[in-house]
């Protein structure tokens, strides 16, 4: 099946090998992938009524279909409609939450290459209706996540004029907050969330 993105360049998927290895990639030594294990937290936040919190499904627009038997239809061809936005939104505690999963080979530092122009916009707008917004950060060399709020990462993206091209590991330890994995939930966000609201708290006090 052919995917095009909204300004129609063809997207390629990778060849079987190229899948076959991301496949091998570990999540803390567990085989498991960092977007499954927020996934699977947000399953386990949703069945013990912690929070309702969901993927973003991709708007796609078919543009060609295939009828092999007239019980089943084929997707051929489809465009992206809009460029994606932030990977996962949803409530806590009467709050909306929205937060983009990003993950790094890097060790010292996260790229903000691995972020575009739309998705800061989005979660400035988030932020400008008094939303929790954030990011996920996955050194995966390491074996470490961090919650970093929206406010500091737009704060770095702006300074990207100054030749500023990534965020280092020493100041996402200071300004964010490293999440330590474990068996249920495997990424225990929310109680990021919690002391992200409790310094928001203090701070507007």
């Amino acid at each position: 099946m052919t995917f095009h993105y909204p300004n129609g360049q063809s997207f390629s998927q990778k060849n079987p090998r190229d899948r076959a290895l991301k496949k091998e990639t570990t999540f803390a030594n567990r085989g498991m992938r960092f977007e499954e294990a927020i996934n699977q937290s947000n399953e386990y936040y949703l069945t013990h009524d912690k929070a309702v919190v969901h993927k973003k499904p991709t708007p796609l627009q078919i543009v060609k279909v295939d009828y092999p038997k007239r019980s089943a239809a084929v997707i051929k061809e489809a465009y992206f409609r809009q460029p994606s936005t932030t990977d996962y939104n949803g409530v806590y505690r009467g709050y909306y939450l929205d937060f983009e999963a990003k993950e790094t080979k890097n060790k010292t530092s996260f790229p903000l290459k691995n972020f575009h122009q739309h998705q800061i916009t989005h979660m400035q707008q988030c932020l400008n209706q008094d939303a929790i917004c954030f990011v996920l950060l996955w050194f995966s060399s390491l074996n470490r996540c961090f919650f970093l709020s929206a406010e500091e990462l737009v704060n770095y993206w702006s300074r990207q004029e100054n030749g500023k091209k990534s965020i280092p590991l020493t100041l996402i330890e200071t300004v964010g907050i490293e999440i330590t994995p474990q068996i249920a939930p495997r990424i225990p966000y929310l109680k990021a969330v919690e002391q992200y609201l409790e310094k928001r708290s203090l701070s507007n006090g």
